[in-house]
């Protein structure tokens, strides 16, 4: 494993995301289609000294429109740990916004076909950071 990669961790609900990259790097894989049990996962995750690397809300889809979410965090770099105030305003923000959304109109629950376009979605979003980083 490259040692670089072992700086950072994805956040998903994701197998397709789970499937591409488990082998070679750190991902913690959330089961079910719960956007916002990967947004709360991220926000746990700064508390402890994570750094957010990619827009918990990047992409064109709504939050509402999509079950799917993938994250990259890059880990503290020291034992120190402290809270990054950009990350956790962005995850909050980004709390914010999904809860607002699902107020408007909640999440389809999609069947067949379409969970599949949006897990497709999804890892086409976080596959250029990856690459980026290998």
């Amino acid at each position: 494993m490259n040692k670089l990669l072992k700086d950072y961790v994805l956040v998903t609900n994701n197998k397709k995301v789970y499937d591409t990259y488990s082998d070679e790097f750190n991902v913690e894989h959330i089961e079910g289609m719960d956007y916002s049990a990967v947004l709360n996962r991220c926000r746990e995750l700064i508390h402890t000294g994570y750094i957010m690397e990619t827009h918990p809300l990047s992409g064109s889809i709504k939050p509402n429109e999509t079950p799917f979410k993938t994250v990259l965090l890059s880990a503290p770099s020291s034992d120190e740990i402290s809270t990054d105030t950009q990350s956790l305003l962005i995850i909050e923000d980004a709390i914010a916004t999904y809860e607002k959304f699902l107020l408007n109109r909640p999440t389809p629950n999609w069947i067949g076909r379409a969970v599949e376009d949006f897990m497709t979605i999804d890892l086409s979003l976080i596959k250029p950071v990856m690459e980026k980083l290998f």
